[in-house]
């Protein structure tokens, strides 16, 4: 399942937007090189196509097409890093909350 939101992602359900955010970027480290390489490939083909319209509009089009640019990168990458990074989702928060707790020891 695609998630657009990590609010919506079950196993990081309870935890404030720092530590969602801090759980997505732990478990997107530990991804698999070849994964990360094609996640950052993809992103950047992502970015130099909308980059390359916004290169070639005029006038207002230039303003349009930023727009989209803003919109749309999240909304293409979010879900597809969601989606790579799930299944480490548990486990990456586990292992957080465990360091937190024998911190506060």
């Amino acid at each position: 399942m695609l998630y657009f939101n990590s609010q919506k992602i079950p196993e990081l359900q309870g935890l404030n937007f720092a530590q969602r955010m801090q759980v997505v970027r732990t478990a997107a480290d530990k991804l698999p090189t070849p994964t990360k390489v094609a996640l950052n490939t993809l992103k950047l083909l992502i970015l130099f196509g909308l980059f390359i319209l916004v290169a070639r509009a005029d006038g207002w089009a230039i303003a349009a097409y930023i727009l989209l640019l803003v919109l749309a990168y999240p909304l293409i990458t979010r879900p597809i890093t969601y989606a790579l990074c799930h299944s480490q989702f548990s486990a990456v928060r586990r292992q957080l909350f465990e360091r937190a707790n024998q911190a506060q020891d």
